[in-house]
């Protein structure tokens, strides 16, 4: 039996001269293997699917160019805000869904049978668009823009789709900021109407509260006036019947004086005395009533038992029904009931109704706001950006030769012990 070879310690150890001696014995076989997965490569980055890219790329416009819609007083917008709004359009799903229904012709190479129309969207959607925008960490204006991107295969019309996506949304948004304009307008309006209608019922309700306070002032004053006039005549019945019973006792003691003419009480005494006197007579209080004398007393009496009325006693009578006669009509009732244009003393209904005028006198035409600054419009691209085939060439080179020398490393490394294998079988 032949001895084996002897081994020893440092077999184990790679020689590295040994090594990239073998690594040259099989130079062919890494050549041959780094060619096969390149001509692999090759074949994948010609045969697959190239894909384009399209963006358009949106920045804000003037403050002037939003100036006629801001002009309106109802509606108000700033660039930033505007340009919101169109990223916000330009990223939603519902857009993007009602813009492939509308120009399906567009992605006639996404159309699959078996599968409906939102579902090819939705994969196409998830995977395709990108949004763009500015670093948020770098707030400047100058910085500020939004804008879509588009990956695409060569049988859907990228240009086209991001560009008509743009100019959907666009007009999308044209058209809700003329329905809200509208919305505002009527609701303005409305709200107008209102003040106006509730300005009119409290104008009535206070002119005839109005009314109603001054007929109940003028019923309260002629009720007073009626109280006071019958009071009067009462009062002056009563005088007038005392005055009679006075007069009887003073007919009375007239008569049993046997004074029939008016005289005094000196008078009465001269009488009685001969001879001539000269006499001063000074009166410091009230000669009884009965020196008037039997006949002016009766007279009198006769008079004021006959008297129908004693109302020309009294001037205050003569003022009372003065004061009456004014209240049997009241003019400024009259005049608040006779008013025909009403309106005009309305309080604030001229600038209410300048207001009406100016809202239904807005004519604004959305069709030519500029929301946006079309920054760049989406072009033509001059080469896919995937695969991309130099990339992938040059990768799968590199890894061709290294897969090749790992193929040889693993050869010269199983070698040595499929020789010992047949030494031990001979």
């Amino acid at each position: 039996m032949p001895d084996r070879p002897q081994q020893h310690p440092y077999d184990d150890e790679i020689d590295l001269v040994e090594l990239l001696r073998s690594l040259l014995r099989h130079k062919y076989l890494i050549l041959a293997v780094a060619g096969l997965v390149t001509l692999m490569a090759v074949a994948y980055a010609f045969l697959a699917t190239p894909y384009y890219q399209a963006q358009s790329v949106l920045r804000p416009v003037d403050l002037g160019s939003l100036d006629e819609l801001n002009g309106t007083g109802v509606y108000a917008l700033t660039p930033t805000e505007a340009l919101s709004r169109v990223a916000a359009g330009l990223s939603s799903y519902e857009n993007r869904l009602a813009f492939f229904r509308d120009h399906q012709e567009l992605f006639t190479g996404l159309i699959q049978p078996g599968r409906s129309l939102e579902q090819v969207f939705e994969e196409f959607n998830r995977s395709a668009f990108t949004m763009l925008q500015a670093d948020p960490k770098k707030p400047n204006n100058l910085s500020e823009f939004v804008g879509v991107s588009l990956t695409y295969p060569k049988e859907v019309d990228g240009v086209a789709v991001v560009n008509g996506l743009v100019t959907y949304v666009l007009k999308a948004e044209r058209d809700r900021i003329a329905t809200d304009l509208k919305v505002l307008i009527a609701n303005r309006l409305f709200s107008l109407e209102q003040k106006i209608a509730a300005a009119r019922a409290n104008y009535e309700a206070s002119k005839q509260a109005q009314i109603a306070n001054l007929l109940e002032q003028d019923a309260l004053r002629r009720a007073q006036l009626q109280d006071e006039l019958q009071a009067l005549r009462a009062e002056l019945k009563t005088r007038r019947e005392n005055r009679i019973k006075r007069l009887d006792e003073a007919i009375q003691i007239a008569e049993s004086l046997g004074i029939h003419k008016p005289t005094t009480p000196s008078a009465m005494a001269d009488a009685q005395r001969q001879g001539q006197v000269v006499r001063t007579e000074v009166n410091s209080r009230e000669i009884p009533l009965y020196f008037m004398g039997v006949e002016a007393l009766g007279a009198e009496r006769q008079a004021l038992s006959e008297r129908r009325s004693d109302d020309f006693s009294e001037p205050r009578i003569a003022e009372i029904e003065k004061e009456l006669a004014l209240l049997v009509r009241n003019r400024q009732v009259e005049i608040l009931e006779q008013r025909q244009n009403e309106e005009l003393y309305l309080k604030d209904l001229a600038e209410w109704r300048q207001e009406a005028a100016q809202l239904k006198g807005i004519k604004f035409d959305t069709a030519g706001l500029q929301l946006v600054r079309v920054d760049q419009l989406a072009l033509e691209p001059l080469s896919a950006v995937k695969p991309k085939k130099a990339l992938i060439i040059s990768l799968a080179g590199v890894a061709g030769l290294m897969l090749g020398v790992l193929v040889a490393l693993l050869r010269n490394l199983l070698r040595p012990r499929v020789e010992a294998i047949d030494s031990d079988d001979k």
